[in-house]
């Protein structure tokens, strides 16, 4: 990997006396996917705010490489503009209309909604508006995507071809990547690296790494692996930890 896009040295964060985060050390390197796993409510989307600068954190410090940009549960899109005009939006720094007009013919074209162009949200189908949010942050000067639970809302199939569609577009336009999901699955398939996160206060329980090559499918191996692993380590009824120097989880000591 490249050098550090993000950086997260002693992080605790606290909403009064409640404690949330907990010493999250984590460094995220440039063009990295890293995908963010834990319990329900256990501070996955307070941990990706604090890492976009949009919560300070209550102690600790975070350094980020440049611009980050999120994208939602829930497209952002402004359902008074059309697809391109959402779009545009994120080439505002782009001052020459020559060259704005041309990056938005080819971001268009890229997510195959070049027909759609003048379309209105109301009019496009969940995938379809999902395409044409991750185009408009992708075209934007922000070279940190947070992608907080972006395919939740759409059905499995359209969740399946979003994963792959992500892919593609940061081959062509690569962008560090931390994604806060709760479908173990698309973890596996998409992240270089998997960070599972405790119960709060949230502490950082174990990160694993996949070296299989993306795409992958949900049958290779070492997803399967992968996945059998984080779920047992995810048990509520018998929760497991990582042992870390072993390699492999071992028992909890909690009863």
């Amino acid at each position: 990997m490249n050098a550090e896009a993000i950086a997260a040295r002693g992080v605790f964060h606290a909403f009064g006396a409640f404690e949330v985060l907990r010493d999250i050390n984590l460094d995220i390197s440039r063009h990295e996917i890293v995908a963010l796993v834990g319990p329900s409510g256990c501070g996955k989307t307070t941990l990706l705010n604090l890492l976009s600068g949009a919560l300070p954190p209550t102690r600790g410090t975070i350094v980020r490489e440049g611009p980050t940009r999120t994208v939602y549960q829930h497209d952002g899109l402004l359902p008074w503009l059309t697809v391109a005009g959402n779009i545009d939006l994120g080439l505002r720094h782009c001052t020459d209309p020559v060259e704005r007009a041309a990056s938005l013919d080819a971001a268009l074209a890229m997510i195959g909604l070049a027909s759609f162009r003048d379309h209105y949200p109301y009019q496009l189908s969940g995938g379809m508006r999902q395409r044409a949010e991750l185009a408009r942050a992708l075209v934007s000067p922000a070279q940190i995507l947070l992608m907080d639970e972006p395919f939740s809302a759409l059905d499995y199939m359209t969740r399946v071809r979003m994963r792959h569609e992500l892919l593609r577009l940061l081959r062509d336009m690569p962008r560090t990547v931390v994604l806060v999901t709760h479908d173990i699955e698309e973890a596996v398939q998409l992240a270089d690296r998997i960070v599972l996160l405790s119960h709060q206060p949230t502490t950082i329980l174990g990160q694993f790494e996949i070296a299989a090559t993306r795409p992958r499918h949900v049958t290779h191996p070492e997803v399967v692996a992968t996945m059998g692993r984080l779920l047992s380590l995810l048990n509520l009824e018998n929760p497991v930890v990582p042992d870390v120097e072993a390699g492999r989880p071992a028992p909890s000591s909690v009863s």
